[in-house]
Protein backbone atom coordinates (compact mmCIF):
# COMPACT_ATOMS: atom_id res chain seq x y z
CA UNK A 1 0.00 0.00 0.00
CA UNK A 2 1.08 3.49 -0.87
CA UNK A 3 0.80 5.80 1.95
CA UNK A 4 1.22 9.86 1.66
CA UNK A 5 2.24 11.62 4.79
CA UNK A 6 1.40 15.34 4.72
CA UNK A 7 2.60 18.14 7.48
CA UNK A 8 0.55 21.15 6.67
CA UNK A 9 2.21 24.60 7.46
CA UNK A 10 1.29 27.49 5.61
CA UNK A 11 4.70 28.75 4.63
CA UNK A 12 5.83 24.88 4.61
CA UNK A 13 4.10 22.27 3.82
CA UNK A 14 6.09 18.46 3.78
CA UNK A 15 5.06 16.07 2.25
CA UNK A 16 6.62 12.11 2.62
CA UNK A 17 5.55 8.89 0.53
CA UNK A 18 6.11 5.68 1.52
CA UNK A 19 5.57 1.95 0.37
CA UNK A 20 3.95 -0.45 3.02
CA UNK A 21 4.43 -4.18 2.46
CA UNK A 22 3.06 -5.83 5.38
CA UNK A 23 5.29 -4.65 8.23
CA UNK A 24 8.33 -3.79 5.41
CA UNK A 25 8.55 0.58 4.53
CA UNK A 26 10.42 1.49 1.47
CA UNK A 27 11.10 5.44 0.79
CA UNK A 28 9.68 6.49 -2.43
CA UNK A 29 9.41 10.26 -1.82
CA UNK A 30 9.68 13.11 0.11
CA UNK A 31 9.78 16.76 0.01
CA UNK A 32 8.19 20.27 1.00
CA UNK A 33 5.78 22.59 -0.95
CA UNK A 34 6.73 26.48 -0.24
CA UNK A 35 4.98 29.20 -0.31
CA UNK A 36 7.66 31.62 -0.21
CA UNK A 37 7.11 33.17 -3.94
CA UNK A 38 3.73 34.75 -2.64
CA UNK A 39 3.08 37.81 -0.95
CA UNK A 40 2.88 37.25 3.02
CA UNK A 41 -0.27 39.20 2.85
CA UNK A 42 -1.87 37.03 0.10
CA UNK A 43 -3.80 34.69 1.87
CA UNK A 44 -6.27 32.65 -0.94
CA UNK A 45 -2.54 33.03 -3.05
CA UNK A 46 -0.85 30.62 -0.51
CA UNK A 47 -3.72 28.46 -0.44
CA UNK A 48 -3.84 28.33 -4.13
CA UNK A 49 -0.31 27.06 -4.10
CA UNK A 50 -0.90 24.47 -1.27
CA UNK A 51 -3.92 22.95 -2.78
CA UNK A 52 -2.11 22.44 -6.52
CA UNK A 53 0.87 21.83 -4.54
CA UNK A 54 -1.00 18.40 -2.44
CA UNK A 55 -2.68 17.49 -5.74
CA UNK A 56 0.13 17.47 -8.04
CA UNK A 57 1.78 15.16 -5.39
CA UNK A 58 -1.25 12.76 -5.40
CA UNK A 59 -1.23 13.08 -9.38
CA UNK A 60 2.71 11.82 -9.54
CA UNK A 61 3.29 9.17 -6.54
CA UNK A 62 -0.47 7.47 -6.47
CA UNK A 63 -0.85 6.85 -3.26
CA UNK A 64 -3.86 4.78 -2.14
CA UNK A 65 -4.48 6.54 1.15
CA UNK A 66 -3.05 9.79 3.22
CA UNK A 67 -2.10 10.74 6.81
CA UNK A 68 -2.31 14.21 7.71
CA UNK A 69 -1.38 15.89 11.45
CA UNK A 70 -4.04 17.07 13.59
CA UNK A 71 -3.13 21.37 14.21
CA UNK A 72 -3.51 21.67 18.13
CA UNK A 73 -3.59 25.48 19.44
CA UNK A 74 -0.49 27.33 19.65
CA UNK A 75 0.49 30.17 21.60
CA UNK A 76 -0.74 32.92 19.10
CA UNK A 77 -4.23 32.09 18.06
CA UNK A 78 -3.71 33.91 14.71
CA UNK A 79 -1.11 31.50 13.99
CA UNK A 80 -3.44 28.58 14.79
CA UNK A 81 -6.29 30.29 12.54
CA UNK A 82 -3.70 30.72 9.48
CA UNK A 83 -1.98 26.91 9.75
CA UNK A 84 -5.97 25.52 10.35
CA UNK A 85 -6.87 26.95 6.77
CA UNK A 86 -3.26 25.31 5.39
CA UNK A 87 -4.36 21.96 7.02
CA UNK A 88 -7.69 22.79 5.57
CA UNK A 89 -6.86 23.19 2.16
CA UNK A 90 -4.48 20.09 2.05
CA UNK A 91 -7.52 18.05 3.39
CA UNK A 92 -9.79 19.01 0.90
CA UNK A 93 -7.50 18.18 -2.15
CA UNK A 94 -6.48 14.63 -0.96
CA UNK A 95 -10.59 13.96 -0.79
CA UNK A 96 -10.82 15.85 -3.80
CA UNK A 97 -8.55 13.18 -5.11
CA UNK A 98 -11.14 10.65 -3.37
CA UNK A 99 -8.27 9.49 -1.44
CA UNK A 100 -9.23 8.31 2.35
CA UNK A 101 -7.58 10.69 4.79
CA UNK A 102 -6.64 9.72 8.68
CA UNK A 103 -5.46 12.22 11.27
CA UNK A 104 -2.80 11.95 13.56
CA UNK A 105 -1.63 14.31 16.45
CA UNK A 106 2.10 14.94 16.80
CA UNK A 107 1.95 13.78 20.08
CA UNK A 108 0.74 9.94 18.64
CA UNK A 109 3.38 10.23 15.55
CA UNK A 110 6.60 11.22 18.00
CA UNK A 111 5.33 8.37 19.99
CA UNK A 112 5.10 6.05 17.15
CA UNK A 113 8.36 6.85 15.25
CA UNK A 114 10.59 7.65 18.30
CA UNK A 115 8.90 6.30 21.31
CA UNK A 116 7.62 9.11 23.47
CA UNK A 117 5.59 11.86 22.50
CA UNK A 118 8.25 14.67 23.18
CA UNK A 119 10.77 14.27 20.83
CA UNK A 120 12.91 17.02 18.77
CA UNK A 121 12.50 17.24 15.38
CA UNK A 122 15.83 16.27 15.25
CA UNK A 123 15.03 12.95 16.65
CA UNK A 124 12.55 12.38 14.20
CA UNK A 125 14.74 13.27 11.57
CA UNK A 126 17.11 10.92 12.53
CA UNK A 127 14.59 7.97 13.34
CA UNK A 128 13.12 8.22 9.98
CA UNK A 129 16.05 8.12 8.08
CA UNK A 130 16.98 4.53 10.30
CA UNK A 131 13.74 3.45 9.75
CA UNK A 132 13.52 4.27 5.86
CA UNK A 133 17.08 3.39 5.67
CA UNK A 134 17.88 7.13 3.69
CA UNK A 135 21.43 7.80 3.02
CA UNK A 136 20.87 11.16 4.90
CA UNK A 137 18.68 13.02 6.96
CA UNK A 138 15.33 14.28 5.41
CA UNK A 139 14.48 17.74 5.95
CA UNK A 140 12.19 18.82 9.12
CA UNK A 141 8.86 19.37 7.80
CA UNK A 142 9.67 16.13 5.26
CA UNK A 143 10.50 14.19 8.18
CA UNK A 144 7.64 14.71 10.09
CA UNK A 145 5.30 14.06 6.96
CA UNK A 146 7.28 10.93 6.34
CA UNK A 147 6.68 9.89 10.56
CA UNK A 148 2.94 10.62 9.98
CA UNK A 149 2.96 8.05 6.98
CA UNK A 150 4.96 5.65 9.08
CA UNK A 151 2.63 5.94 11.97
CA UNK A 152 -0.07 4.88 9.88
CA UNK A 153 1.19 2.53 8.35
CA UNK A 154 1.48 0.90 11.34
CA UNK A 155 -1.90 1.75 12.72
CA UNK A 156 -3.63 0.72 9.89
CA UNK A 157 -3.19 -3.01 10.40
CA UNK A 158 -4.36 -2.54 14.37
CA UNK A 159 -7.32 -0.43 12.27
CA UNK A 160 -8.34 -3.18 9.88
CA UNK A 161 -8.10 -6.35 12.30
CA UNK A 162 -10.55 -4.12 14.77
CA UNK A 163 -12.65 -3.71 11.95
CA UNK A 164 -12.98 -6.81 11.18
CA UNK A 165 -13.76 -8.11 14.81
CA UNK A 166 -16.24 -5.36 15.33
CA UNK A 167 -18.38 -3.22 13.61
CA UNK A 168 -17.33 0.55 14.07
CA UNK A 169 -19.14 3.17 13.58
CA UNK A 170 -18.00 7.29 13.89
CA UNK A 171 -20.22 9.11 16.40
CA UNK A 172 -20.88 12.42 15.32
CA UNK A 173 -20.49 14.94 18.00
CA UNK A 174 -22.33 18.48 18.00
CA UNK A 175 -24.65 17.60 15.87
CA UNK A 176 -28.75 18.47 15.48
CA UNK A 177 -30.43 15.34 15.63
CA UNK A 178 -34.36 16.12 16.57
CA UNK A 179 -33.90 19.58 16.97
CA UNK A 180 -30.82 19.59 19.63
CA UNK A 181 -27.73 18.98 20.32
CA UNK A 182 -25.61 16.42 22.23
Amino acid sequence: MRILGIDPGLQTTGFGVIDAEGPRLSYVASGTIKTSSIATGDLPGRIKVLYEGVREVVARYQPQCAAVEIVFVNVNPQSTLLLGQARGAALTALVSCDLHVSEYTALQMKKAVVGHGHAKKEQIQLMVQRLLSLPGEPGKDAADALGLAIMHAHARVSFEAMSRSTTLERRQHAQFRKGRTY
